[in-house]
């Protein structure tokens, strides 16, 4: 996925190449706005799966996405995207082709794994071959339940204040 920030009062587009920018007034950020509007740190964009998604990071002046500050959000296409007192458009399109693969690099793969396959390998780590004792659901890690964020990914509008 192709994705660019276009600067609302004009200038050279911003071009995403990587999948995680930092945006702020760091030197060390990968997109940095240097204006005392901007926090130090104020947000990550994230490109994945033909999204981009913006996550605040408890910036002072906001992050706001078609005018309503959100902490996180995913953009659309033709989006407005204000970071503090800068406004861009995110025209979103289809990526150059993709390069090909390293073949050095041809196992580096997130690989699903059956569950019994993934007992079978914990107890060969602990030395044991007994496959019945490997299978044993004691021996597995017990994983906590997803929870909710209680934060809202939006903002509730303040009475009496501008955008």
């Amino acid at each position: 996925m192709r994705a660019e920030l276009y600067p609302m009062e004009g200038g050279t587009p911003i071009v995403i190449t990587k999948d995680l920018i930092v945006v702020g007034r760091k030197p060390e950020c990968d997109l940095r706005l240097d204006h005392k509007s901007v926090s130090k740190m104020h947000c990550v964009i994230v490109k994945t799966d033909g999204l981009l998604l913006v996550r605040d990071l408890g910036s002072t002046n906001g992050t706001r996405v078609n005018g309503l500050r959100v902490r996180r959000a995913a953009l659309l296409p033709n989006d407005q995207l204000s970071i503090a007192s800068f406004k861009f458009r995110v025209p979103l399109g289809p990526d150059a082709p993709e390069p090909a693969p390293d073949p050095g690099l041809a196992n580096e793969h997130t690989q699903q794994l059956d569950p019994k396959e993934v007992a079978r390998l914990i107890g060969q780590a602990r030395g044991r071959t007994d496959d019945a004792e490997a299978r044993d659901s004691a021996e597995l890690p017990v994983l906590n339940p997803f929870q909710r964020n209680q934060l809202p990914d939006v903002y509730p509008e303040e009475p009496g204040k501008d955008k």
